[in-house]
């Protein structure tokens, strides 16, 4: 005589009748269903210098169709439970997986929810031996999709790249592609992605634009992107997988032997006609143009972003932003429409895919009182100083206070003493020539290091190349140099820099977006 069934562990409420009831309907562990699976990393938990990660939200059991394409969540229960006491846990993870169908068991039968409010009743309990088959669910997943045409399945359907490594999308990016996939499918030629910055917009960006490219569905593609160092890491990153089908547009030359072509918008436009090499290309060339950080100005009637997408306008346009743009003048939801899906900076930190970060705030007195030179004053060059109050909006731009960087560079070098001189940092300064004038105070205050190691303090800056060809050394894990960079924006659009632990603002911020970037 067994044990009671009120009396068996959860775990053992699956091995014994759970599992035994999905095999039953024809789930194969092996291919189309998940135990145990982990959708998030758990908070980040920060208490003085020590961190630990909050508990990891983990649903039973996931059934896929094929792998990418989930269906349906199972959340068990022990026998001390109703049939329906995990369905609420059911739903949240339902709803992050973005599957129509959950299911909630205590061993004793299943208590089914359809998500989509097109079954009646919306919720029933079905018995052990009735749990739906593969097939009866994919057709019912189709038939609420409305994905019963073949061409649209095809579509939906095709395989995601795997390198062989394991790696896997996020439950977010798997919502994230799947919504885009299905928008095209659809024939939906607008679509806005919004992702927080660090949660893998690129990597999400290349998993739609393969399925769409393998499927024939988009045979020639255009990446746009803002900065040089975004383009050459996705190329060599995320996007190295389309191999000799892919080029980057370099040299304002243009070679169509390609299919998927990255771009730096300034590379390929410019003020004067003879500059917008991008007219080198029929207006129908492109299939499929993917602007990333579209929110700086895709949307705006005045850009280079919205002139090349007007001239390509035939072609479906996806634009990618951390937070959509919206202002009398540009307006992201406008011209690509409500988000299809969204992923916020506050979710990724909840979820333990971004760090937490910790504000500490501190103000110079010249920064509270502003400073006004004193009668007759001249600067360096020997030149009168105009006779007015300067404060923030003028430091470093208009007015350069040589001892303010000094007690900037004092403050940096003082906390990374307290606490670990070998994290890196970043420290955002208001151009060039101040992130120049932070790092040759840095240096000086950071001699018992750079007298050795020049690398310890570099500027990496876009028009500094020497810097510039150390980033990715800074941005690689096993690289312990540079330690510190001085930039101005080079590092503000998503560069992928996952071992900074340290970010400093000495410049003024008032934009949101481009804080929440930083």
């Amino acid at each position: 005589m067994g044990i009671p069934r009120h009396q068996l562990s959860e775990t053992e409420i699956r091995t014994q009748y759970i599992t035994p009831a999905l095999v039953k309907a024809g789930w194969d562990f092996k291919r189309n269903a998940r135990e145990e699976l982990y959708l998030t990393d758990g908070r980040i938990l920060v208490k003085g210098k020590h961190t630990k990660r909050g508990k990891r939200k983990k649903a039973d059991y996931v059934l896929f169709h094929k792998p990418g394409v989930p269906l349906a969540i199972v959340e068990a229960k022990d026998n001390t439970h109703a049939v329906g006491d995990g369905m609420q846990q059911a739903l949240e993870y339902g709803e992050m997986l973005d599957v129509p169908f959950v299911f909630s068991s205590n061993g004793d039968a299943f208590l089914e929810h359809d998500r989509t409010g097109k079954s009646k009743p919306i919720e029933r309990e079905i018995s052990l031996d009735s749990f739906p088959s593969p097939q009866a669910l994919w057709e019912r997943f189709t038939a609420v999709k409305d994905l019963k045409d073949s061409e649209l399945q095809t579509i939906y359907t095709q395989d995601y790249h795997d390198d062989g490594s394991g790696k896997a999308p996020r439950y977010y990016q798997l919502a994230a592609i799947n919504r885009t996939i299905e928008a095209i499918a659809r024939g939906q030629n607008r679509i806005l992605l919004v992702m927080a910055t660090g949660t893998g917009k690129t990597y999400t960006a290349f998993q739609i634009i393969w399925r769409l490219w393998k499927a024939r569905k988009k045979r020639r593609i255009l990446l746009l992107v803002d900065r040089n160092a975004l383009a050459d890491q996705t190329r060599i990153q995320d996007f190295k997988p389309f191999g000799e089908a892919m080029t980057k547009v370099t040299d304002r030359r243009v070679d169509k032997a390609y299919e998927i072509y990255l771009a730096l918008y300034q590379a390929v436009s410019g003020t004067e006609e003879w500059q917008n090499i991008y007219k080198q290309f029929s207006r129908e060339f492109f299939d499929l143009v993917v602007v990333d950080e579209c929110h700086r100005g895709s949307a705006d009637e005045a850009s280079a972003w919205h002139e090349i997408l007007d001239y390509f306008d035939s072609a479906t346009h996806i634009g990618m932003a951390a937070t959509p743009k919206e202002t009398k003048d540009v307006s992201n939801l406008a011209y690509f429409g409500d988000p299809v899906y969204t992923y916020s900076l506050k979710q990724g930190i909840e979820d333990g895919f971004l760090a937490p970060y910790k504000v500490v705030r501190i103000d110079l007195d010249k920064d509270l009182e502003g400073w006004r030179p004193t009668y007759g004053q001249v600067d360096d060059r020997g030149e009168l100083i105009e006779d007015r109050i300067y404060n923030q909006q003028d430091f470093d731009r208009s007015l350069v206070l040589a001892e303010r960087t000094k007690r900037v560079a004092e403050r940096v070098t003082q906390f990374l003493k307290e606490t670990d001189r070998d994290s890196k940092s970043i420290i955002f300064c208001e151009d060039t020539e101040h992130a120049g004038r932070m790092r040759n105070e840095l240096v000086k205050l950071n001699g018992d290091i750079t007298a050795t190691d020049r690398r310890y303090v570099m500027r990496i800056t876009g028009n500094d190349p020497e810097g510039k060809a150390e980033l990715d050394n800074f941005i690689d894990r096993e690289s312990l140099r540079p330690t510190i960079a001085c930039t101005s924006r080079l590092l503000t659009t998503g560069v992928d820099t996952k071992t900074v632990r340290l970010i400093v603002l000495d410049r003024q911020i008032k934009s949101l977006t481009e804080f929440k970037q930083i």
